[in-house]
Formats: C-alpha cells, sequence, structure tokens
C-alpha cells in the first residue's frame, strides 16, 4: 500500500526537505499540496495542486497530511485534517501550548487517526545514538545535560517575530532540546526550574532564553535558545562513568553530513543521512501496517507542557 501525502503549506522546510524526502520515500507518493501560492506548491511537484486548504482535505485520495504553517495555525487545520479522516505528520512545536495539544490527541483519539509531531531530530541516527548510550548506562548515571541552539537571523516580514503567531526562540529551537531531554531520559521526566534568563524583543517575543533546570530531582540541565547570538549547536550529556558530546556536524540539525559523536576517549563515526526521509518512511510504514516504532504523542504533550512552564515563570527580563 502506498501512503499517499498531502501538503498543507508549501515554505521553507516542505520545499528543501520533506517534499524531496516523500518522493524518495519508498511506499510514499506526494499526491498534493495546497499553499497560499499555487506556483510555489506546483514547485513540490505533486501530482495535483489543490487550491485551498480545505480542498486538500476533501481529496478522497490522501491518506495523510503534512502541515507546515505558523504555529498558531497548527491545532485549527490539525484538527480540521483529523476530522477529515486524514492522519497527520505536523511541523515542530505541535502547537502553541499543552492545551492545543490535549485537544488535537482528542481529535486523533476520536478520528482513529495517526498523530505524529514531526520533529526530525529523534530519527537522526547520532541522536538516536545517543539516547541508546544513556539508556543502557553505557556511560554511567546522568548528572548533567548542557545544549545550545542559537543562531543570529533577520527576522524582518518572519512569523517567528511575532507572539500572536507563536514565535521566539523557545518555540522554535527550545523544544529540540526538550525533546532531547524526553530521548535521553526515555520519554518520562519531571522538571523542577531553577532560573530562567530572557531577553525580549519589542514586539514580545523571546529573542534568547536560557534554562536551568533538574531533571527527575537528579540530572542538571543548561540550555539555551536563541535568535540572537551567534550561531552554536552543542549536546554535552556528562555521566559518573563518561561524557558523551556531539562531534563534527551541527548537534540538532546535522543533516545529509556525515558526524561524530565523542563517547569517552572513543570517537563514532556516522554517514550522511537524511532524518526527513527516515521520518517519513517510518510515519508511513506505521500508518501502512504499524511496523515502525514511533516516539508516543503522550511525549508531545509532555514537552509542550514544558515549555508552558518554562514561558510562564517568573518575570520578564
Amino acid at each position: 500500500m502506498t501512503i499517499r501525502w498531502g501538503f498543507i503549506g508549501a515554505g521553507y522546510v516542505a520545499k528543501q526537505a520533506m517534499a524531496a524526502a516523500v518522493h524518495a520515500a519508498p511506499g510514499a507518493v506526494l499526491r498534493a499540496v495546497a499553499s497560499r501560492d499555487p506556483a510555489r506548491s506546483a514547485k513540490l511537484e505533486p501530482e495535483i495542486v489543490h487550491q485551498s486548504y480545505d480542498a486538500l482535505l476533501a481529496d478522497s485520495t490522501v491518506d495523510a497530511v503534512y502541515i507546515s504553517l505558523t504555529n498558531a495555525q497548527h491545532a485549527q487545520w490539525v484538527i480540521a485534517a483529523l476530522d477529515a479522516g486524514k492522519h497527520v505528520l505536523c511541523e515542530k512545536p505541535l502547537a502553541m501550548n499543552a492545551a492545543e495539544v490535549r485537544t488535537m490527541m482528542s481529535a486523533a483519539e476520536r478520528n482513529n487517526r495517526l498523530l505524529v509531531e514531526a520533529v526530525w531530530t529523534r530519527w537522526q541516527p547520532r541522536m538516536k545514538r545517543m539516547s541508546d548510550v544513556v539508556q543502557r548506562g553505557d556511560i554511567g548515571d546522568i548528572s548533567s545535560i548542557a545544549s545550545a541552539f542559537t543562531f543570529q537571523g533577520n527576522l524582518t516580514g518572519n512569523y517567528r517575530s511575532l507572539p500572536e503567531f507563536g514565535g521566539g526562540a523557545l518555540l522554535d529551537v527550545g523544544c529540540y532540546q526538550v525533546h532531547l531531554w524526553m530521548m535521553l531520559l526515555n520519554e518520562d521526566i519531571t522538571v523542577r526550574i531553577t532560573d530562567i534568563e530572557r531577553t525580549m524583543s519589542a514586539e514580545g517575543i523571546d529573542l534568547t532564553t536560557h534554562i536551568q533546570a533538574r531533571l527527575n530531582d537528579a540530572v542538571e540541565v543548561n540550555a539555551s535558545c536563541s535568535f540572537d547570538l551567534p550561531a552554536t549547536q552543542k549536546i554535552v550529556v556528562t555521566g559518573t562513568n563518561a561524557t558523551m558530546r556531539t562531534g563534527e556536524g551541527e548537534a540538532f540539525t546535522l543533516w545529509k553530513q556525515p558526524g561524530t559523536l565523542l563517547l569517552g576517549d572513543t570517537t563514532e563515526h556516522f554517514p550522511a543521512s537524511d532524518a526527513f526521509a527516515l521520518m517519513v518512511e517510518a510515519v508511513s510504514a506505521n500508518i501502512r501496517d504499524n511496523s515502525a516504532p514511533l516516539f508516543p504523542i503522550q511525549s508531545s504533550l509532555r514537552v509542550a507542557e514544558i515549555l508552558d512552564e518554562i514561558r510562564n515563570y517568573g518575570p520578564t527580563k
């Protein structure tokens, strides 16, 4: 059975990564695309271009929908797609807050359809290896996780600069780091925040958020996410027996390039891979016959709850 995909939105990620991933994935086809610009939709090379999102959802030949709209639009169109009988892969962050995620989960359950957050880093072979190393106890008991995902970018005219559209560094790149915590600690974490430092824009989004917290009453975390700091990506996991850190290749956005992982005194090498394609293959296989493991939607809810807690912690500086 070939899974016929429809895209709602034809922006940067859809153009650069997801369309090619669907075209390359065995057992998947890009059936349809709908966006604000039909010409841009056509560049993704679907079998058909729809003139509206509603028209795509009404298309009985579409089995699964990938949604890549502004964060503020996710809940509306995820629920509409689920109610139209489609399986859904939605860009991260899944929603603006945990309350929206719960409503989306209810729609998935009501319609007996799959809902997956498109956190493509979860399919990176190096990231999965890091999770396996920690859970097997290879570096001992984990004492700390330090991470950063920062860059300087021109956000003029970009929805990420506007709070009403779900802008801000925490939702955009901080969510990757909270998903990292979930992966490393087997999808089950408690969080006690000890300090948050923020730099806010005139529009009211967080340009930078620094997070210090304690996970499961045992693991100290220090995480930085920013639109305003020099480009840095890092992951350092310290255990009682050894330290593990990302080496060559961006810590989070490793894509189609080789990478390394430093595990104590050992360097492990990872060939170039396409985590977007691996994600599409896994979701398609799961829709087809439940044959591929996926991280649970409850993990996306827990991430949203943690992001809410971080966002609501203390005064804004």
